[in-house]
């Protein structure tokens, strides 16, 4: 069992040599670092969202690589290795990594369409970096710079994910919603049902379960289903992986199944 936290992505780039020169690379990298604060500047300052920064984007990559490990371990075979347009599963993991880092950028421009913006943006920056974490260049970076880019579009509520890797981007953006990401936007004064649900979420846990992919959120108040609902769901339903996810939710005196339904 895992929590949902800034430190699952420490575990699993310090375990690969190629996912560790990713890091360093993209966290050194003064266009993407911008980016994310403008991201933030656009949705939290001026939109009062919650926060959609560098918290926000390391706690989605370690998630995102946790969830994919637990496929793993299940049996499954990632789309990109299946298809070919990986050939290790250390590039496989890379993709997920640099999609979940960057799947927020578009919000540098505006909310509205941020997901296809984002997109868009990625695609020279990872032109730029990627011939520097991978060591080559040619048609294989090309694949996975697309892998990248079909991922951060397809965080976007109703599109469908077309791999095993976005789906698990996609959920563990939906995952970080525990107390602390509503505070900002509650700070500046918006209290409404989206801040008051994630202020009584206080964990989300990760771990093997009847599926292989097992989560539970912890709760103080049931207000939190709304999050549960509105946020997670329609990203887990969307994700092609949604048979491989069972969501419990937990108070202080119960422990019930939401998902899937009995």
């Amino acid at each position: 069992m895992v929590v949902v936290s800034p430190q699952l992505l420490t575990k699993h780039v310090s375990s690969s040599p190629l996912l560790y020169r990713a890091y360093r690379i993209i966290e050194e990298d003064e266009e993407v670092s911008e980016l994310i604060k403008m991201s933030n500047v656009m949705a939290v300052t001026r939109l009062k969202y919650n926060d959609h920064g560098i918290v926000h984007a390391r706690i989605v990559a370690g998630v995102a690589l946790e969830l994919f490990e637990l496929l793993l371990r299940a049996g499954r075979i990632p789309t990109t290795i299946r298809d070919g347009t990986v050939k290790t599963l250390d590039e496989a993991k890379l993709v997920i990594l640099l999609a979940a880092y960057l799947h927020d950028i578009g919000n540098a421009v505006h909310r509205a369409y941020h997901e296809y913006i984002g997109a868009l943006l990625a695609k020279d920056i990872l032109n730029r970096l990627l011939p520097d974490i991978l060591g080559f260049a040619g048609r294989r970076m090309l694949c996975i710079r697309q892998e990248v880019m079909h991922i951060i579009f397809a965080t976007e509520y109703n599109t469908e994910c077309l791999t095993m890797e976005c789906g698990t981007v996609k959920i563990a953006d939906g995952l970080d919603m525990s107390e602390g990401r509503a505070r900002i936007p509650y700070r500046l004064g918006k209290l409404d049902m989206h801040a008051v649900s994630a202020l009584s979420i206080k964990k989300v846990e990760i771990e093997n379960g009847e599926r292989p992919i097992k989560i539970t959120v912890f709760m103080d108040d049931m207000a939190g289903l709304f999050q549960i609902e509105q946020v997670l769901m329609p990203k887990i339903r969307t994700s092609a992986i949604d048979d491989a996810i069972e969501v419990y939710i937990s108070t202080a005196d119960k422990v019930v199944k939401y998902y899937p339904k009995e």
